[in-house]
Order: structure tokens, then sequence, then C-alpha cells
């Protein structure tokens, strides 16, 4: 029994060693199958958001949806906080406007 016990450990040990080292088939390559909760096609509003759950695993919620959704809050609000063009800005009131 002991003999048994003893090749078993050192069969595991090998296998992690072989998988250790990247030796066999690589993994699969991953898709993403989950379907988007947020719509596409137009700017993302206040009540999207309330709709957004993200798929939970082990360790918590996937990397990938949360970091998705902070990438395209932060180019939705950079877009809309930058600066006009000069051309487009509301020129600076000039003493007549102020005075009127």
């Amino acid at each position: 029994m002991t003999w048994f016990i003893v090749i078993a450990i050192v069969l595991v040990a090998g296998g992690a060693v072989v998988v250790g080292v990247g030796a066999g088939a690589p993994m699969a390559a991953v898709h993403d199958d989950r379907p988007d909760v947020l719509p596409f096609d137009r700017p993302l509003v206040a009540s999207d958001l309330d709709d957004v759950r993200f798929t939970t695993t082990v360790r918590g919620y996937r990397m990938d949806e949360v970091d998705a959704l902070l990438l395209r809050l932060r180019a939705e609000w950079s877009e809309r906080a930058a600066p006009l063009p000069p051309d487009l800005a509301d020129p600076a009131p000039t003493e007549t406007d102020r005075a009127g």
C-alpha cells in the first residue's frame, strides 16, 4: 500500500511539472460568449448602469467585464468633458454685455 501512495505522489508531482513548464497541448482560446448588457448605439445614461450585472467567479467579478465598463465610462465622460473648440465656445462677455 505504501508503494502505491509513493507512485501516486510521484505521478501527480510529475504531472504538475509537465503542466508548469508548458508541455502538452495549449489551452483553448477564450471566446466572449456573454451578451452585452449595455447599448452600444448611443451614449450611456444613468439608468443603463442600473441594469449592469457582472459574471461572478471564484475570486469575485470577471476583471475583463469590469475593465471594459470602466474604459467605456472613462471614454464617454472624457469626450463630454472635453473643451469646446474656440469657434464653438461662448465669447467672453464684453463691457456692453455686462452693462446691459
